[in-house]
């Protein structure tokens, strides 16, 4: 045996840990599984042996108290009863990465959803990643085309900026998304589908990204049907993929639908380890993962960058609930899809007045600044009068400035509708230059 391969095996013995670590399941409490022992840390993973010839349950450490050691399974909890064998498997949460993940449908584990044989990675990345030297982020400077005309023109977006899009359900969030991610101007897609209806998965990646969006795509699925961990370290292993890539120098755009649905499953898993409810019953750690989440994102020493779209499911239309009102002031701009102008028939159903990008007056020039307030302010004028000239209160004339913005009006609604993505940026700022010159 040559003296290299005898220090490398001396090497990793001292780092092995020789004993097993066991334990046994004393109760089954709602989703908690509380046991005595394993002696592991926090978030270490574990096989539950089950009973009845089942397959082993796999389960990760959320709790730890004297003498009691609480844990949440992945899966069902068929064949478990209080004696059952915990045994500690020496692993933390992590997930492999690389390029072999491109093109294709996974689950919060990187096993296929798709069909497909396993992907073959060659690295593998934590799920909770060190926090990043604030110090050691470049700025934002270099602007983001997502191909949706009022975001390119009123709400620029850079890329490494994180995002919010606020809304109700059945509002458009996800037809958005997909609008962005099948012609966004971005080397890889990561796009995180959590807690969403096993028959929208499908119909997201077939009818919103298609073929050609699919193909720079790694789609991570946690339906709503799966637990409360399964969903959360979905959220995290789809960040933990954007950061391999961003690592490598890409630029990637993160999508995630929804970031309410992640702050649900940390609920429940708090609630489960006995943590006090607060704002509408969310436990502290939900305001403290969410702020950890969304900071992993941005750019990075490497030259790459995430820019992060993350929607915000709002509890009946109210932008001022905890989560939405945590998430607005967490990241980097808003947009915010309104229902009336989704009722409307107006898509996608952005609200310009109530949204903002906190990067664009460091992205753009300034004529462009003073084109996107001209626009806005027709809107904003137009919004303020709507019920006095709907009813014929308004003689034209007494107003110019409203004039102009009623002349004006068909072709502003028409410019902001938009069936399909894929519009260039410099062609939508022509066109926008062009309808606000029309009026005198």
């Amino acid at each position: 045996m040559s003296a290299g391969l005898l220090t490398r095996l001396r090497e990793r013995t001292r780092h092995t840990d020789l004993m097993r670590h066991t334990g046994v399941v004393r109760q089954l409490s709602g989703l908690a599984i509380e046991a005595h022992g394993p002696d592991v840390p926090l978030g270490e993973m574990c096989l539950i042996s089950a009973r009845g010839g089942a397959a082993p349950v796999r389960a990760e450490v959320v709790g730890i108290r004297p003498g009691t050691t609480t844990l949440m399974a992945y899966g069902s909890f068929q064949g478990l009863a209080a004696g059952c064998e915990v045994v500690a498997t020496g692993e933390m949460a992590s997930i492999g990465t690389g390029r072999e993940l491109l093109g294709r449908v996974i689950d919060c584990f990187g096993h296929p959803l798709d069909g497909e044989p396993e992907p073959m990675t060659r690295q593998r990345y934590r799920l909770q990643a060190a926090a990043r030297n604030p110090m050691r982020r470049p700025r934002i400077n270099t602007v983001l085309e997502t191909g949706v005309r009022s975001i390119d023109t009123l709400l620029t977006l850079g890329r490494g900026q994180r995002v919010g899009i606020f809304a109700g359900s059945g509002v458009g969030k996800s037809t958005l998304l997909g609008m962005v991610a099948k012609h966004v101007r971005a080397d890889v897609n990561v796009i995180a589908l959590i807690g969403e209806r096993g028959r929208e998965v499908r119909e997201f990646i077939e009818k919103q990204l298609g073929p050609q969006g699919l193909a720079r795509s790694v789609v991570v699925v946690a339906t709503a049907d799966q637990p409360a961990l399964a969903r959360l370290r979905a959220a995290h292993a789809a960040v933990a993929i954007a950061e391999s890539f961003r690592d490598e120098g890409q630029h990637v755009l993160l999508t995630m639908d929804s970031v309410t649905r992640v702050a649900m499953a940390r609920r429940e898993v708090g609630l489960s380890v006995g943590e006090p409810p607060t704002a509408r019953g969310y436990t502290p750690s939900v305001f403290a993962e969410l702020p950890e989440l969304c900071e992993r994102c941005g750019t990075a020493e490497s030259g790459g960058s995430i820019t992060a779209l993350l929607t915000v499911l709002v509890e009946g239309d109210d932008l001022n609930e905890p989560i939405a009102d945590c998430m607005r002031a967490t990241l980097d701009g808003h947009i915010v899809l309104s229902r009336q102008l989704a009722n409307q028939g107006r898509y996608p159903a952005i609200d310009a007045l109530a949204s903002t990008s906190r990067l664009m007056s460091d992205l753009v020039p300034a004529e462009v600044r003073a084109l996107a307030r001209s626009a806005t302010s027709s809107l904003e004028l137009l919004q303020r009068n709507r019920q006095l000239v709907d009813i014929g209160a308004y003689v034209r004339g007494a107003n110019p400035e409203l004039d102009r913005a009623l002349k004006i009006e068909p072709e502003l609604l028409a410019f902001l509708n938009q069936s399909e993505g894929g519009v260039d940026r410099a062609a939508a700022l022509s066109a926008l230059t062009g309808l606000l010159k029309e009026a005198p």
